[in-house]
């Protein structure tokens, strides 16, 4: 039971006990002593009595002249009529006895206790109470050894003397009173003491139970209260911290769930601790059957590099990991037209990160670059040769004709300008791509910007007997790029110039219009487009008829500067053939909306 009780009941019953023993010792000890002394009183009062009644035979020679009659006059002066005097000779014979008037009759005293004693002992005395077997009473003896004879005394061991053997009652009831005390101010101080115990204990529980721990905890200013202080104090900052750590364990997965990439955590026994959608999504892009579960990644066969590493680093316990420089994977795999990245990382607690990015897009961007880049190379290629071999006829033949020389020149200018043309459209369309969402964009007039475009081909419209009809509103406006509203409509208007054929009509119509966008079309009456190429126009450097687009001097990158230009402004092109000759052309751009 008692450890049920609680910390102040416990301390009590413990401090208790020890006061209790001490204190139980103190009265026995003090008691035996007190008996001891008020024994030594008696048998000292016994013992004067024998040295009496010794001096009185032996001043009497009563034992010499038989005449120990005479002793009961000595009695008679003894202070105590219950006083009990006995002779006895060596040989255990009573020679006299206070008590009995037939002594002689009496039964030999040599074997009673006190007598063997008195006998043995070194001091020539003894004691012992008990029952007398001659009168039926019971004596506290007392014997004296005096050579030849003993003498023994003997009071009657009655209340009197039973209450006089007892320690003080007094003494008793003093020592009653100092334990009351005791216990009184042992229970002040071990409540005082349990105090902080207790509180600490109730809030230990709440803890325990996670319980809202409110208000401050008030404890005596003690060290035991310094100490829960201490304790309950750091418990706050912890919570604090603990609170602070969950705000940002949750936005920190919040932030995985929003990532582009795959994110998987996992402990060292390759179990899941958390994985955001992008890692399962990735994950059963990678595998060969669908569904797969983030735990199956090791089981993908195009991921045995990750595994090998995995079994290095984290399934060898006694692979020391450097917390300064752990231990790193990076390779790229393809898989079914899609280019993923895998990074890994394992930390010094053999839990480890796995990252799969999507870098389709990038790869695919490198490998266009790639191919922009030999086709810019195969381009500039022509035009410079061309440049190159004009000039070397010149240098190579001085006495070439001025007619000749100033031919070879003039196809020598058209090459360069046409060189500076595919320049200029290669840094425009770099631009497009790499900075689109740097350009900003403003109200522009969709009828100047037509205007200003027909003026700048107004030679080629008019050397090619072109006509052209514009049917646009007044005040249409559109939230765009100037400059790139412009490439798009001289590029789509010089296209239908340079391809469609000569005497052309070319059409450019606002045809329609809706919340958000003006819809545009430029239609021209020409040879149209075969049908094999019209999903690919768009592209870089794809041309129809080569011969005849580097001919008219086109760099092949017009409509595909077309098609980025609309697309940074969130619109839409496309392209058809027209029954009966001719293409149209729709794009779509934002209205300006005050």
């Amino acid at each position: 039971m008692l450890f049920n009780f609680n910390y102040k009941r416990k301390l009590f019953v413990y401090y208790f006990s020890i006061i209790f023993v001490i204190t139980a010792s103190f009265i026995a000890f003090q008691y035996q002593r007190e008996k001891q002394f008020r024994i030594a009183q008696l048998e000292s009062k016994l013992d004067i009595i024998s040295d009496l009644t010794n001096n009185f035979i032996k001043d009497n020679e009563i034992i010499k002249n038989d005449n120990v009659l005479l002793i009961d006059s000595l009695l008679k002066v003894v202070p105590s009529e219950e006083t009990r005097v006995t002779v006895v000779d060596p040989s255990g014979k009573v020679l006299f006895d206070s008590f009995v008037d037939d002594f002689e009759t009496m039964e030999n005293h040599l074997q009673r206790p006190e007598i063997q004693k008195a006998k043995y002992a070194d001091d020539g005395v003894g004691s012992n109470i008990r029952k007398s077997a001659t009168t039926g009473q019971d004596f506290y003896y007392y014997a004296h050894n005096y050579d030849n004879y003993f003498i023994r005394t003997a009071v009657v061991y009655d209340i009197k003397i039973q209450n006089f053997l007892k320690a003080e009652p007094l003494f008793m009831v003093f020592i009653g009173f100092l334990f009351v005390v005791s216990w009184l101010i042992l229970s002040f101080v071990t409540k005082k003491m349990s105090e902080s115990i207790t509180k600490l204990k109730d809030f230990a529980v709440k803890v325990r139970q996670n319980e809202a721990v409110i208000g401050d905890y008030e404890f005596p200013q003690n060290e035991l209260g310094v100490i829960s202080k201490q304790i309950i104090s750091m418990y706050k900052k912890l919570t604090e911290a603990k609170d602070a750590l969950s705000l940002e364990k949750e936005k920190l997965i919040k932030h995985l769930l929003v990532l582009n990439e795959g994110v998987g955590f996992f402990g060292p026994d390759k179990s899941v601790i958390l994985t955001n959608t992008c890692f399962v999504q990735y994950l059963n892009l990678l595998a060969e059957k669908s569904s797969i579960n983030p735990e199956h990644v090791f089981e993908i066969e195009d991921l045995m590099d990750l595994q090998k590493f995995i079994k290095k680093h984290v399934d060898k316990k006694k692979t020391i990991i450097n917390p300064n420089a752990l231990p790193k994977k990076e390779f790229t795999i393809e898989k079914n037209g899609y280019y993923f990245e895998i990074k890994c990382i394992v930390f010094q607690d053999r839990s480890f990160e796995l990252l799969i990015s999507d870098i389709t897009k990038l790869e695919k961007r490198r490998l266009l670059k790639q191919q922009m880049t030999s086709n810019i190379a195969h381009e500039l290629k022509t035009p410079v040769s061309s440049v190159r071999g004009y000039l070397e006829t010149i240098l190579n033949n001085p006495d070439v004709n001025e007619e000749k020389k100033k031919y070879f020149i003039e196809k020598a200018y058209q090459q360069s300008f046409r060189l500076t043309n595919l320049i200029e459209d290669i840094v425009v369309l770099n631009k497009i791509e790499e900075a689109g969402s740097n350009y900003e964009f403003e109200k522009v007039d969709v009828n100047a910007v037509v205007n200003d475009v027909l003026e700048n081909l107004q030679e080629q419209i008019q050397r090619q007997e072109a006509i052209l009809e514009i049917n646009i509103k007044k005040d249409i406006a559109v939230k765009a790029n100037p400059s790139l509203v412009v490439s798009v409509f001289q590029n789509l208007i010089e296209n239908s110039l340079n391809y469609a054929g000569e005497k052309i009509t070319i059409k450019i119509d606002q045809y329609h219009e809706d919340d958000e966008f003006y819809h545009f079309s430029i239609t021209d009456n020409g040879v149209g487009i075969p049908e094999e190429h019209l999903s690919r126009i768009f592209e870089r450097f794809y041309r129809v008829d080569s011969g005849r687009s580097r001919k008219m001097g086109g760099t092949g990158l017009g409509l595909a500067i077309v098609k980025h230009a609309v697309n940074i402004h969130n619109g839409e092109v496309s392209v058809k053939n027209v029954p009966g000759g001719g293409a149209v052309f729709y794009i779509s751009l934002p209205k300006y909306l005050d």
